[in-house]
């Protein structure tokens, strides 16, 4: 993806964890509990010599990720998963994510977990700080139904539909021709 459609700030983590699917593509960067070791790693969400993942942590996170693509979707008018908040809660709860202040003041969310929920709770903090500084709703899902992309919205208006108006936008415009012409 071009860099203008890197999110700002801690919200960029929550961009790059839901893309770690590729719904087009049907491919998974965390398709395994060694590639979802490496992505936190590479991230410094968890220390190199930290042990894997279980299979239900890794499963966990992709529940995780999919709840957040779900609620990046309801950004641009599409139906949120019904339980795509508990599992948010589910995962700050697990984290036990705790306000801390900096010497000049401002507050964040800092899991007080370790290990993989700490890691899981980080990116649940990311959003939950991105919603506080208002960038949350720029944060979106391709309105395609086969790419579902994430992207930040940088838009005057934050009225960008598309990852990407030559690839999603035309596609789905040319769906909706040809459909048109068949009625």
């Amino acid at each position: 993806m071009a860099k203008k459609d890197e999110a700002p700030g801690c919200l960029e983590l929550v961009r790059a964890f839901v893309n770690t699917y590729a719904v087009d593509l049907g491919t998974d960067e965390l398709d395994t509990r060694g590639a979802w070791h490496r992505w936190l790693v590479n991230r410094g969400l968890l220390p190199a010599g930290a042990r894997l993942p279980t299979e239900p942590e890794r499963q966990r996170a992709l529940a995780l990720r999919e709840a957040l693509r779900g609620l990046l979707g309801a950004h641009n008018g599409l139906e949120p998963e019904a339980g795509a908040p508990a599992l948010l809660a589910g995962a700050a709860d697990r984290a036990k994510l705790t306000l801390r202040f900096e010497p000049d003041g401002s507050g964040r969310l800092e899991p007080t977990a370790t290990g993989f929920d700490a890691a899981l709770g980080r990116i649940v903090a990311a959003a939950y700080q991105a919603q506080s500084d208002g960038t949350w709703p720029r944060l979106k899902t391709c309105h395609d139904e086969t790419c579902r992309w994430s992207f930040y919205d940088s838009s005057k208006n934050g009225s960008r539909t598309w990852c990407n108006m030559d690839v999603c936008g035309n596609r789905c415009k040319v769906r909706l021709f040809r459909a048109r012409a068949l009625s």
